[in-house]
């Protein structure tokens, strides 16, 4: 195995620059799905290759359940640094599993609370919207089963009914490509290696783009859907007067003008890979081999831990 076993735990910065890329030159769709598969499969690799340590490293500890054989020299060469490296790995995975735990609890806790609150303030309409009467400006897609889409009072009377209409297709459009479970796993993979908590920000972003893409595809009028979004967001943070302040708001910087200003932008292109670009390329180059090598690496070490383990250990 040699030092390749550790590669996984740094090689997720190889796809760190894909992040911005995809965002910029794929269809938000094509974007959201590579970069959780990207993010997943490093992370996976990252955890993995914590394990490998780990398992040398608890067969060093005294009355660990391990067999004794597999701390045989043999055993203890096959890992660099073993003796260090696999005692901080029992730490470090004991908080990636603690995170990812905690994550999950949170995930579930929340839609489940969401879930039990809500039939008692405002069932659901027949088109699977529910609106609460609130005078904070809000709107949210609450999956389950069925999902449902949730605005507050003050949200609906801020837009006139066709952004309305456009609001209520962003959320939908939530619920249908289930975004929730692609924020969740790049969650997850942030949790393992914090170095992809930038594609994690893409993902969070690439999701809303794709719902706003398909709000317009709905609604018939891209413009509608960037001033509904201009709209809800101004009117989210309680700026006055948000009708006027939608053009210059496409012209600023921050993840919702950047959706105002696609909206306003032609369709973007359905592709799986980005466009023939020096920059692009390279860097599309650059995270296929990172991830590629980090699952060479990890299923290498795997395959050669287990056979030493193997002839280590008495039948």
């Amino acid at each position: 195995m040699g030092v390749f076993v550790c590669l996984p735990l740094v090689l997720p910065l190889t796809a760190l620059p894909i992040a911005r890329l995809a965002e910029q030159h794929l269809h938000p769709r094509s974007a959201t799905r590579l970069l959780a598969v990207v993010g997943v499969l490093l992370a996976l690799c990252s955890t993995l290759c914590l394990a490998l340590l780990m398992v040398v490293g608890t067969a060093q500890l005294p009355g660990n359940p391990l067999p004794d054989s597999w701390s045989d020299p043999a055993v203890r060469d096959a890992v660099p640094y073993e003796v260090r490296a696999g005692v901080v790995a029992i730490g470090v995975l004991a908080a990636v599993l603690g995170a990812c735990g905690w994550t999950v609890y949170r995930h579930v806790r929340l839609r489940v609370r969401a879930g039990r609150a809500l039939p008692a303030a405002a069932p659901a309409g027949p088109d699977g919207v529910a609106v609460l009467p609130d005078a904070v400006p809000y709107a949210y897609a609450l999956p389950g089963r069925p999902g449902r889409v949730v605005v507050s009072t003050a949200m609906a009377r801020c837009l006139d009914a066709r952004e309305r209409r456009a609001l209520i297709a962003h959320e939908r459009a939530h619920l249908t490509a289930r975004h929730h479970l692609f924020l969740l796993a790049v969650q997850l993979a942030a949790c393992a290696n914090p170095l992809l908590l930038p594609l994690r920000t893409a993902v969070a972003f690439s999701t809303e783009r794709w719902a706003d893409e398909e709000a317009a595809r709905v609604v018939g009028d891209r413009r509608v859907v960037a001033v509904a979004v201009g709209k809800a967001a101004l009117h989210s943070h309680g700026v006055p007067d948000a009708a006027a302040g939608v053009a210059a708001f496409a012209s600023e910087a921050g993840p919702v003008p950047r959706r105002v200003a696609a909206l306003l932008s032609p369709v973007p292109t359905a592709r799986l890979w980005p466009p023939s670009s020096a920059h692009v390329s390279l860097a599309a180059l650059v995270a296929a081999a990172g991830t590629a090598l980090s699952a060479l690496s990890s299923l290498n070490a795997t395959v050669s831990l287990v056979r030493i383990l193997h002839a280590a250990t008495p039948l």
